[in-house]
């Protein structure tokens, strides 16, 4: 399997991360790893596509959101919580907590 880009903590960009998160089927995305924990990709709750639903992933995992590890044939997406809470504290949990709100 190919290897994947994820950038180092320090090169999160603040533009790219809030970029990645104002999409509503990728905020849906991040919603579900922070209250079920680590995802395969195909477990995601959304109404895309394949290869538009890789293209989502693919944006998170460039921005920085999220790590994508390989279990066989298996990808399997966790949240770089503590990364990003490091470099931009409180910006996760603010998002979700509107988003929250607002699915209810």
């Amino acid at each position: 399997m190919k290897s994947l880009h994820h950038p180092n903590r320090k090169d999160f960009m603040l533009p790219a991360v809030l970029h990645a998160l104002s999409d509503p089927i990728r905020l849906k995305m991040v919603a579900q790893m922070h209250s079920s924990g680590e995802q395969a990709c195909k477990n995601f709750d959304v109404p895309i596509a394949n290869s538009t639903r890789s293209q989502h992933i693919r944006t998170l995992r460039e921005a920085g959101i999220t790590f994508t590890r390989f279990e066989g044939t298996k990808r399997l997406l966790s949240l770089r919580t503590e990364d990003l809470n490091s470099r931009f504290p409180g910006l996760l949990d603010s998002i979700l907590n509107v988003y929250d709100k607002e699915e209810v």
